[in-house]
């Protein structure tokens, strides 16, 4: 009887490929520690107050620069600007980015800005409840200390402030600084030029409220967070080396199932259909994004993950869907909305908590469902002892195979939930000797490599075999026993022994 490889190929040989892919997943592991740096990097600026003395802010002509040889007329704080009798529609907070004597690259892929403004508590200037802070926001670039600002963007935005005063509101008080929240100022997609210029106004206008009942703002704080350098050359070494192997295996996968006489069943489609996923997010086009300026990368960053998860926790919900003896097919589809709902989710950086909650909970269905898949086989090694003792150490070895594959599907699982989580919460390295293991790297191409490996693998291993076990045994001493096993076990085509066994009985 043919099989797939899992079940065909001798254990030392089965021995061999593991220890080879779990030498990979180690490496993939130390690459991320001890080699990338820290994914991301968080540089933080204050932003210096800029007096327009000619009143540009209507023309948008002038670009205030906090230093350098050009820079801007300053001020200390808005007390120096009040016994000087400049009003506030004046004051243009400027920060320049990156900070003096470095550069953008374009190997940053990406810049994140978060803004948070310091509020000092006055008794006559409080904050009011639903308050709207208004930005007159200039952004531009140049690539040379030498050549002229060129503007990239200009905007009014408005953001909500959610701010707690800690301490009792009196006279004594004053001057106390509010707890304000983080706020998300702005996202740029390529980091194309060098040198980036912010021009921040708050205009103000009793008569329209806009910018009333905000508090007395001393200062703008800005965090501009962007991927490190070293680690996208890392990442991008990783794709480009992943895309062909992961390629060649699902070609070859897929060119033995299309030579088999029966027709695929939905397990083998659905491992073909994850290793075009992988392969999907493996293609590095993010080379790309160094020589070009494609804002639209991150947008497809996260359509290309979100493609993958979902399809990957589908995989896993089929996978052991189709190993049960009760209506597999349509405990499949009924749950696979709202698993397609679950993996959108993950991805959403907006929604951790919610994502983190959603995440746990396909854990625990899975475990869930992996303890139903054993317990159905466990069931069925009932007919094993009925067989001759070569047949039955043969079921035996299967048997253990499969279970061994599902413990390993688990830990998959489970390295992807806690990847996520930590990946949201943790940005910390360890000293280990005199080594520093980037831990967040380290999960980074950990998990991405152990992502390609368990695809590659359940290719390899579910892949049609062309060794059959038993041909080397008399059709005689098989005839009875082959019988009692096509009764018993084998009812419908399937790609291994196990899946016969367990997954279509229900059908009957």
């Amino acid at each position: 009887m043919a099989g797939a490889i899992i079940e065909n190929m001798s254990t030392k040989k089965l021995v061999i490929v593991g220890v080879i892919l779990l030498l990979f997943q180690a490496f993939s592991f130390m690459v991320g520690g001890l080699i990338a740096p820290s994914p991301t990097t968080a540089v933080h600026y204050l932003a210096t107050k800029c007096v327009d003395t000619v009143k540009t802010h209507h023309k948008g002509s002038k670009w205030f620069m906090p230093w350098g040889p050009d820079q801007c007329r300053k001020i200390r704080d808005f007390d120096e600007a009040m016994a000087k009798r400049i009003e506030a529609n004046n004051i243009v907070f400027a920060v320049h980015i990156p900070l003096p004597n470095r550069e953008m690259s374009a190997w940053f892929q990406f810049m994140l800005v978060i803004l948070q403004f310091d509020i000092a508590f006055k008794m006559q200037n409080q904050i009011e409840d639903g308050s709207l802070v208004t930005m007159d926001v200039g952004l531009a670039y140049r690539d040379s200390t030498l050549s002229e600002w060129t503007e990239m963007a200009h905007s009014i935005e408005h953001r909500k402030l959610s701010c707690n005063f800690t301490a009792t509101k009196t006279y004594e008080n004053e001057g106390r600084y509010y707890d304000c929240d983080l706020l998300p100022f702005m996202e740029v997609g390529s980091v194309a030029h060098k040198y980036y210029l912010l021009n921040i106004r708050l205009p103000v206008n009793e008569r329209k409220k806009v910018n009333i009942g905000i508090g007395e703002i001393k200062d703008i704080r800005l965090v501009s967070i962007h991927q490190n350098g070293g680690f996208t050359k890392v990442w991008f070494a990783m794709k480009t080396f992943l895309t062909p192997s992961v390629l060649i295996i699902m070609i070859w996968y897929w060119r033995r199932i299309t030579q088999m006489t029966r027709p695929p069943v939905l397990l083998e489609k659905i491992i073909f259909a994850l290793g075009i996923s992988m392969t999907f997010i493996n293609i590095p086009v993010e080379w790309f994004s160094v020589g070009f300026n494609w804002t639209w990368m991150l947008l497809f960053g996260d359509i290309r993950q979100g493609i993958f998860y979902a399809m990957l926790l589908s995989f896993w919900i089929v996978f052991c869907g189709e190993h049960l003896m009760v209506r597999a097919t349509f405990l499949v589809w009924k749950l696979f909305g709202a698993e397609l709902l679950c993996s959108f989710i993950l991805v959403q950086m907006a929604f951790i908590i919610v994502a983190g909650i959603c995440a746990c909970l396909y854990f625990l269905f899975l475990c869930f469902m992996v303890f139903q898949v054993f317990r159905n086989i466990s069931g069925k090694r009932s007919s094993l002892p009925a067989m001759t003792k070569a047949r039955r150490l043969h079921y035996e070895g299967l048997i253990f195979r499969f279970k061994f594959l599902m413990l390993v599907t688990l830990a998959c699982a489970a390295m992807t939930v806690i990847f996520f989580i930590i990946s949201q919460v943790n940005e910390g390295h360890w000293h280990w000797g005199g080594y520093t293991v980037q831990v967040n790297s380290a999960f980074f191409t950990g998990i991405y490599g152990m992502w390609n490996l368990y695809v590659f693998a359940l290719m390899f291993l579910y892949a049609p075999s062309h060794k059959r076990y038993g041909d080397e045994q008399s059709s005689a001493g098989n005839s009875g026993e082959e019988i009692q096993l096509t009764t018993t076990i084998t009812h419908v085509d399937g790609p291994t022994e196990i899946y016969k066994m367990t997954g279509k009985e229900a059908q009957e």
